[in-house]
């Protein structure tokens, strides 16, 4: 009897069904209201700190404290950045708290208790302000230089500092976190340099990640850029078999291989660019309406940052089906790869299950389009079913 891929896949379907698959899709579809509660909760967060004048007062302190010690404006902008940062994330703390923490482990997606998670949300909470207080010193310093053309020198500031960041994270931020240990020899680390060899990507190692401490998500990536490139893979990875952890590999040797970070980061330049450059025209616009209320003078003004912010996250609702789907085509050409690479189409096709007990395995059509930043379970399944009917005749298929 010839292989069916479409039954093959309704076959894999139906191992996901009842209470859990109700509780993965319901886990999923409560992300999509997510979209709007952080929209919602982030303009609150800043209309508070315009409105009771904590933006103003902070501005005139960062200009004072900077007059006084000789330093010029940049100074002030990171001045003002650092406790902005801090009085949001603590006015959207609770908020944070629900959704980060209580609401994975009502679903049974969190191993730590709050207290290993809010001793990595502290770092996280550093890590981010320090990032983000130096990029608008540099954002808010192009704006003063060049009022009208600050989106192109803003755009290039944001993907420096992006680029920096993603370079460092495997050496300096990521093992903040985990433990990233040398693979033992065995049967894994063998395949997944001879995938490695086999698909020109430069690598004599592969790091263990302990991340079963956070959860039981299965992961792994080939992070960093230039000479900080590393592959690793989780410890539940690890507790799968062969042919799974060669399909997942696979893949994520293909976002190297294919380029996918480099062009995300294309794509993420010209949205950032589009997005500076409303924010050009909307910003003023706000500030010419309302600024004399928040005792903010003008777009020279680094207290003007709540209302870019504000901004920008209106935008990012708007561009979320852009965003999900730019990093969706990436992933599914990396299944594709995967698939070629480790012919394993069962194995990924078992993963893709495993997956889909957090995210929903059969959306609509536009579903998926809008809200999914990676091909659902079933486009997944059916994708290796179609690929194994097409070589189900090779001998090494698995």
């Amino acid at each position: 009897m010839a292989f069916d891929p479409e039954l093959a896949t309704q076959a894999y379907m139906a191992t996901l069904k009842g209470a859990a698959r109700a509780k993965s899709d319901a886990y999923f579809e409560g992300g999509y209201w997510l979209i709007l509660w952080d929209f919602l909760v982030t303009v609150i967060a800043n209309l508070i700190v315009l409105h009771l004048g904590w933006a103003a007062r902070l501005s005139t302190w960062a200009r004072g404290v900077s007059g006084k010690w000789g330093a010029g404006p940049m100074l002030a902008a990171l001045l003002f950045a650092v406790p902005y940062l801090l009085i949001v994330t603590l006015i959207t703390a609770p908020y944070t708290i629900y959704v980060e923490y209580f609401r994975e482990h009502a679903y049974g997606l969190s191993n730590q208790g709050f207290g290993e998670w809010g001793g990595e949300q502290l770092i996280v909470i550093a890590a981010n302000t320090l990032i983000a207080a130096i990029l608008w010193m540099g954002v808010h310093a192009v704006i003063r230089r060049f009022p009208r053309g600050w989106w192109i020198g803003g755009t290039a500031l944001t993907i420096a500092v992006l680029v920096t960041t993603i370079t460092l994270a495997p050496v300096y931020l990521d093992p903040l976190f985990n433990d990233y240990t040398p693979l033992p020899d065995g049967p894994v680390k063998t395949e997944v340099l001879k995938m490695a060899r086999a698909n020109g990507v430069p690598a004599d190692n592969v790091y263990l990640v302990d991340a079963s401490k956070q959860s039981d998500r299965i992961s792994a990536n080939v992070a960093g850029l230039f000479n900080t490139t590393r592959i690793a893979l989780n410890d539940n990875l690890m507790k799968q078999d062969l042919h799974e952890i060669r399909s997942v590999m696979a893949h994520e040797l293909g976002h190297y291989v294919l380029n996918h970070i480099w062009k995300l980061l294309l794509a993420f330049a010209v949205l950032t660019a589009l997005s500076f450059g409303i924010i050009g025209v909307v910003g003023p616009l706000l500030l010419a309406r309302f600024g004399a209320r928040w005792g903010i003078s003008g777009m020279a003004d680094p207290a003007c940052l709540p209302v870019l912010v504000m901004i920008f996250a209106a935008m990012s609702v708007l561009a979320t089906p852009i965003g999900n789907s730019l990093v969706r085509i990436n992933e599914q050409e990396a299944d594709m790869f995967g698939l070629n690479a480790a012919r394993a189409p069962d194995g990924f096709a078992r993963i893709a299950m495993k997956l889909s007990q957090y995210r929903k395995i059969e959306p609509g059509h536009w579903e998926e389009i809008i809200f999914f930043d990676h091909p659902s379970g079933h486009t997944r399944v059916a994708t290796a079913m179609r690929w194994k009917a097409e070589h189900v005749d090779e001998a090494d298929i698995h």
